[in-house]
This record gives structure tokens, C-alpha cells and sequence, in this order.
């Protein structure tokens, strides 16, 4: 960690807040963030390239070409460098920069999120209906309870009670998740009326729980998220659900 922390300081003296592109990203890597001038791992900030027409592009999935900058990840945070025009600062050159790009950089995330759902429940990792998903919650493979946001208040909290007998009864961790309306979830399990729905163990469950994760913190910050909230794909607590 030390080595790597030293290469991202000789990095930002050589060549200012610019990366080397996306083969010097590898993880566990560090960066400094354009804006607060802290060193963080690069799973708590957000790429940004310059695109073809010279605008500010959010690369969620370190991928892009190009040499890129880092902005801690808070929809706060990247509001705030464009106010400051970070951006211009940190590619030395001039730089268009959209007024709402912390809220198109959130809806990223959020789709990133939504297609991880949508590759889980092609993979049979999602269950639906009520009387199912209360079911499932009895099983050992259970890795959260997903609510609409948008969900009457009544369903939520029995099916809430019953996880919470369960995990009385044999204590794990189970992430609740309310982050995504119901006709996002429609969309992303292409079923209708999903109103409540279990996640299973198995291929893109995980990624879509750390992705939920890095979709919170964005619109919230770190110590808005459970300690209980999955790290790497680990589950955890009430990711997006709001109380009641």
C-alpha cells in the first residue's frame, strides 16, 4: 500500500492530477481527488475523461481512453467541482462542463446498478411477489430484501418483521435495498408490478450489491451507509431504504 500510495504522489508531481489512462488503474490503487486534494482508493472516487466534442465524461467503469482526473464520489462533491472548475484546472485545458453532471454521473451509477439486477435475475437470482419473497427469506442463499421506493408502506414493514424474526432466529447479514422505483425494477427483471423481491446468491448478485453500495454513498456520503453495508460485494443493511 505504501508503494502504491508513493507511485499516485510521484504520479500527481510528474504530470498534476492526470492519470496515465486506464492501464495505471488497478486495484487497490490510489488517487488524489481533483477537488479536496485527498489520497483515496479509487473505489471511493470517479474517473472523468475529456470526450470527442470536449465535454467532461464520467468513466463509472474506469474504462474510457484517454488520461483522466479523480473526484471523490459524492453527488456534493462533483456539484462542487464544477462550480470551481476543477475540471479545467485538471486537464489544463479548456473544458465543457454540464451544470447537472453530478446528476447524470448518479443516473450512471444508478443504471449500473439496475443492469447488475438485470443480469441477476436473467441468471434466476431474483425472486418476486410477496408470498415468495417471504419464502425466500427463510433460505441460507438470501443476500437482501429489495423494496420499491415507491412501495406501500404496509408491505414493507411485514416483510421487514419477517426478516427480522429470521435473522433473530439465525443471525446473518441481509442488505435491505430501496433504492430503485417500482417501474425501474419492472424494467430491469422485465416483469411487471415488482413491488418486493429477494436476492439470491449467485452470478451478479454480488456486483449488484457493491454497486447499490457505490450508489448510496454517492447520494448520501460514507457515514450515511450502514456498517452493516456490503464491502466488495459483502451484504450488509439498508441500502436506499428510507425509514418509515
Amino acid at each position: 500500500m505504501l508503494a502504491t500510495a508513493q507511485h499516485s504522489e510521484q504520479d500527481r508531481e510528474l504530470d498534476g492530477d492526470l492519470d496515465r489512462g486506464t492501464n495505471s488503474v488497478a486495484p487497490g490503487t490510489t488517487r488524489t481527488c481533483a477537488l479536496t486534494r485527498d489520497l483515496k482508493p479509487v473505489s471511493e472516487l470517479i474517473r472523468f475523461v475529456v470526450g470527442p466534442a470536449g465535454e467532461a465524461v464520467p468513466d463509472i467503469k474506469r474504462k474510457l481512453p484517454g488520461r483522466g482526473i479523480w473526484i471523490t464520489s459524492t453527488r456534493a462533491a462533483i456539484a462542487e467541482a464544477v462550480k470551481r472548475n476543477v475540471f479545467a484546472r485538471g486537464f489544463k485545458r479548456d473544458v465543457r462542463v454540464a451544470r447537472d453532471l453530478a446528476a447524470a454521473t448518479e443516473q450512471l451509477l444508478e443504471r449500473s446498478a439496475l443492469d447488475a439486477l438485470a443480469m441477476a435475475g436473467k441468471g434466476g437470482r431474483v425472486v418476486g411477489g410477496f408470498a415468495k419473497v417471504e419464502a425466500a427469506l427463510d433460505r441460507d442463499d438470501v443476500l437482501a430484501l429489495i423494496h420499491a421506493s415507491d412501495a406501500a408502506a404496509d408491505g414493507k414493514r411485514k416483510l421487514d418483521a419477517a426478516l427480522h424474526r429470521r435473522e433473530h432466529e439465525k443471525p446473518r447479514e441481509i442488505a435491505v435495498i430501496g433504492a430503485f422505483s417500482g417501474a425501474q425494477l419492472d424494467l430491469a427483471l422485465h416483469r411487471p408490478n415488482v413491488v418486493h423481491a429477494a436476492l439470491l446468491a449467485g452470478p451478479g448478485a454480488e456486483t449488484f450489491l457493491a454497486r447499490v453500495l457505490r450508489l448510496e454513498r454517492f447520494r448520501n456520503s460514507p457515514d450515511a451507509v450502514s456498517a452493516n453495508a456490503p464491502t466488495d460485494g459483502a451484504p450488509g443493511h439498508n441500502l436506499g431504504q428510507s425509514s418509515e
